[in-house]
């Protein structure tokens, strides 16, 4: 999508938060509102746990966040 929208060092797992039973790397996810085409999408963590990637649902750009140490707890997000 073209340059930075995230600060991959700041996305990280929180370790406050249990994990619970089912919750697998493909069920977790971020919810983001897609600026490009104003609309809402989730990309989901890939299966090494070390990023969260998909793309927006009406024109496919794709994104990708990294996950990083000292992350944050948030879960939804803008992307332009």
């Amino acid at each position: 999508m073209g340059g930075n929208f995230f600060d991959s060092d700041r996305l990280a797992e929180s370790n406050a938060q249990p994990q619970r039973a089912g919750d697998t790397a493909s069920t977790r996810f971020l919810g983001i509102m897609f600026e490009c085409c104003s609309v809402y999408g989730r990309i989901y963590r890939d299966a090494a746990g070390t990023s969260y990637q998909g793309n927006c649902p009406k024109c496919a750009k794709k994104l990708t966040v990294g996950v990083g140490s000292g992350g944050t707890d948030q879960r939804f997000f803008r992307a332009q």
